[in-house]
Parts: structure tokens; sequence; C-alpha cells
């Protein structure tokens, strides 16, 4: 409550701009709790609405008070649904676990593509690490945009639960299965 006064005290009165502040404070918050130990949590499956795609992931938190919560397992059902549904679909939690042999498979189909044959070479690898760093986030799942708001990304989404729960949450890995592949 003394919070929400503040907020609006700060912003003069201007709802909107007590909402943003709200959220900023939300999220400095989150990024404190970073370090904190996530010795709790669940592994979550999800069934896609197609049966054809089934998502299980393993995500912590710090209590176990918070891993039954409802918002919690919102979260849960939230990212396996986006890792789900994305095209393409991530390989890695963060852009460190994309494996290396899928980026150097990319970057030589981008340096023998047509498209690069007339540049000259600085250009060329200015151009190609620029679509690695692409192709990077794509596969990467806390640097996609989330699929129910492109606004934000994955990691936004979760710093967000984590600023509302006050608890530390971290994305510990998944497994994506797709029939046929």
């Amino acid at each position: 409550m003394m919070d929400c006064k503040k907020a609006l005290a700060e912003s003069g009165g201007d709802e909107e701009k007590a909402y943003e502040y709200l959220r900023k404070k939300g999220l400095k918050s989150a990024e404190k709790r970073s370090g904190r130990d996530t010795a709790e949590g669940r592994v979550f499956s999800y069934i896609h609405h197609n049966q054809r795609v089934g998502v299980m992931l393993e995500i912590s938190c710090e209590t176990d008070f918070v891993a039954r919560g409802e918002e919690f397992e919102t979260l849960c059902s939230d990212l396996c649904m986006h890792i789900a549904a994305t095209v393409p679909a991530p390989v890695g939690v963060e852009a460190s676990d994309v494996p290396q042999d899928l980026i150097d498979k990319e970057r030589t189909i981008l340096l023998e593509s047509e498209d690069m044959a007339n540049k000259p070479e600085d250009i060329r690898e200015k151009i190609v690490l620029g679509r690695v760093d692409k192709f990077i986030k794509e596969r990467a799942l806390m640097e996609q945009e989330y699929v129910k708001d492109p606004s934000m990304s994955v990691d936004a989404r979760v710093k967000a639960a984590i600023a509302k729960l006050g608890e530390n949450i971290r994305v510990n890995k998944f497994a994506r299965f797709e029939l046929g592949t």
C-alpha cells in the first residue's frame, strides 16, 4: 500500500506513470533475488493442443510453498506452451546453451549464401556476425519473444513472476518432443 502511495506521489498523481514506476521497482527487486538459492520447484509437463508436441520443463524456486502455488503453475504452463508453439523451437535455456556445432553450421551456410558472394570480406563478416547473433537469440529460450506478449522476452516474463512472487525462479532445463522428428 505504501509503495502505491509513493508511486503516485512520484508520478504526480498520474496512474499510468505510477504503474510504470511500480513495474520498474518490481524488476529491480527481481534482479536482487537472482543470486538466491533455488532448491525447490517442480517438473511440469504439457501436451500441445494438436497432440503432436509435448514439453517437459524443470523450473526451480526458493520454497515449496511457491512451487505449489497457482501463479507458479501458470508460469510453468505458459513457458511449456511457449516452448511447444515457438518456431523455430528453442534448443537451449540461455544463449550459451545453444550448441556450437549448430552455430558453426549456420555460420557456414550464411557465408556460402549467394547474397554474400559479392560483398567485401570485412562487410561480409559483420553481416554474418549480426545474423548469427539473431540466430542464437531465436534458439535460446530466455532470449525469445514471449508468445503471449511479443513486446517482452521470456526472460522478462520470468522476471515479472519473480517480482510478483517475491522469490528467485530459475528455468533449469526443458525437453521438447515432436511427433515425427
